[in-house]
């Protein structure tokens, strides 16, 4: 192969992975309800510099019509502001319980991803073992026994029980 065709075909090796993880971000994105598509787009309006701007323009408004001694504004929340206080209250209320339904859904997804990587690193660990069994034979056929015996390889040429290894993990965690 030439050197130059290396890093096309690289690159194409990367750009299969890249499209496929953009296309189930996709279909995660795709299979929200509309009610949820809707709580996403304001919960990112939330987050962003309009909101507070928006909502510092109106906190300054409001007390300004309320407190400026001008005639023609006719005041409706004299200090201390009780209905500003209840309208910024309702807005907290509603901007947690978005952020927390984002969260909820974003976390339902990073399960997810996080099921689907233990299922890659299981197979992986399986697919190494199988290697490395094969790599000790081939060692012992050519005459290398230095390599076929060697203790390090042999355990690690040897399944992995992934049970045993969680519980023990599972124990050696520190408790509440």
């Amino acid at each position: 192969m030439p050197q130059n065709e290396k890093p096309a075909q690289l690159h194409h090796h990367l750009q299969e992975h890249i499209d496929l993880i953009a296309r189930h971000e996709q279909e995660f994105l795709a299979q929200r309800t509309e009610t949820e598509r809707i709580g996403d787009r304001i919960a990112a309006f939330i987050g962003s510099l309009t909101f507070i701007a928006s909502n510092l323009g109106f906190l300054t408004l409001w007390i300004a019509w309320n407190t400026l001694p001008i005639r023609a504004l006719q005041r409706f929340d004299p200090m201390p502001f009780q209905l500003l206080a209840l309208v910024f209250a309702t807005e907290a209320i509603l901007v947690a319980s978005l952020i927390l339904m984002r969260q909820s859904r974003t976390g339902r997804r990073s399960e997810e991803r996080d099921h689907l990587m233990l299922q890659i690193l299981l197979l992986t660990e399986r697919e190494i073992t199988a290697l490395l069994a094969m790599e000790r034979q081939m060692a012992d056929g050519m005459g290398m026994p230095e390599i076929g015996d060697n203790q390090e390889v042999k355990q690690m040429s040897e399944q992995t029980p992934i049970d045993e290894m969680a519980q023990i993990i599972k124990e050696s965690l520190p408790t509440e």
